[in-house]
């Protein structure tokens, strides 16, 4: 029992940070003009979206913060995963600054975010390859032995597994909760699994993700009051990144992220068909637009995608021993 209260807390502390701050932080993008600019070539049900506040994954980034500062021990685990979420975030940010306060729809240059997603993320695995306790050892899902990667774990982390989910997630924020609720699933597995592997600082923060973007539906349910933006997204991603790194767990995250996967490789199958044949294979990617295109309404692709994670996470269980 006590266990479980370990992770419950932070739950709810994160929880209520974010539902009594949304009302505070809202109307202030609103006033400050913070409003998303919609894709012109996106769905033609979104352009009554446009203006609706971006940036609210600074209320999750406070709400997970005080959780933490609250109920965690500021061990290295936890700094690990904080420099993880607030690194990438303030990427993020600064990619929403300029899109919505400098005006230049695309923000930061491709090739600039591209870089200093990958410096950041060769500096966090270099961190988890050092490590006594991470090293560059994986588990192989559904067994109980673990891959040793070498030299490769430095690449295949940095690369594959923090700039991959960090751009995952960003591409799957594009429906009202789709991404606030697939992580939200994803990092209360996650807390689980080190709750039952002793992690306990790892589970806390996780919990402390989880609270935050289950706050934050309340608030990002259609019809959104309140877009993450790339700094919620980037700093999810981040979370998912670093918490599956230090469990020695990123074979796994292909399955419980298979939402993220598919997104992604939606946009890659969408990209790559259209210039060796001229044709696309989806109706527009990422993938929920090719359903919302379809005619689905956005609550349902929502929805769909979130019972997808929930069973992803159920087969997430039986690969862990």
């Amino acid at each position: 029992m006590q266990q479980h209260q370990q992770i419950i807390f932070p739950i709810i502390i994160s929880f209520l940070i974010v539902i009594i701050i949304g009302p505070i932080v809202i109307p202030i993008l609103e006033k400050l003009k913070m409003g998303q600019s919609i894709r012109r070539d996106g769905p033609k049900t979104h352009f009554k979206k446009s203006g609706t506040p971006t940036m609210g994954g600074i209320i999750m980034l406070i709400a997970i913060f005080f959780s933490v500062l609250i109920t965690a021990r500021w061990e290295k685990e936890m700094l690990y995963i904080l420099a993880s979420i607030l690194g990438f975030g303030l990427i993020g940010l600064m990619d929403d600054f300029i899109k919505v306060v400098l005006k230049r729809s695309l923000g930061l240059r491709a090739m600039h975010k591209l870089a200093a997603q990958i410096l950041l993320a060769l500096v966090l695995a270099y961190y988890a390859y050092s490590s006594v306790d991470v090293g560059s050892g994986v588990l192989i899902p559904f067994t109980s032995s673990y891959l040793d990667l070498g030299i490769w774990y430095l690449p295949f982390t940095a690369v594959i597994i923090f700039v991959g989910t960090v751009n995952s997630v960003n591409f799957t924020d594009g429906l009202d909760g789709l991404a606030s609720g697939v992580t939200m699933i994803i990092m209360a597995f996650l807390s689980l699994v080190a709750m039952a592997a002793g992690q306990k600082e790892i589970a806390i923060i996780s919990a402390a993700v989880t609270g935050a973007a289950l706050g934050f539906l309340r608030y990002n349910a259609y019809p959104a009051q309140i877009f993450m933006g790339d700094t919620g997204s980037m700093a999810l991603g981040g979370a998912v990144a670093a918490v599956v790194v230090l469990l020695r767990l990123p074979l796994l995250l292909p399955i419980i992220g298979g939402v993220y996967v598919l997104e992604t490789l939606s946009i890659i199958v969408q990209v790559i068909s259209f210039r060796l044949t001229g044709k696309r294979i989806f109706l527009m990617a990422p993938l929920h637009h090719h359903y919302e295109v379809k005619g689905w309404d956005e609550t349902k692709v929502v929805v769909v995608f979130w019972i997808a994670t929930i069973i992803l996470v159920l087969v997430g269980v039986l690969a862990v021993r």
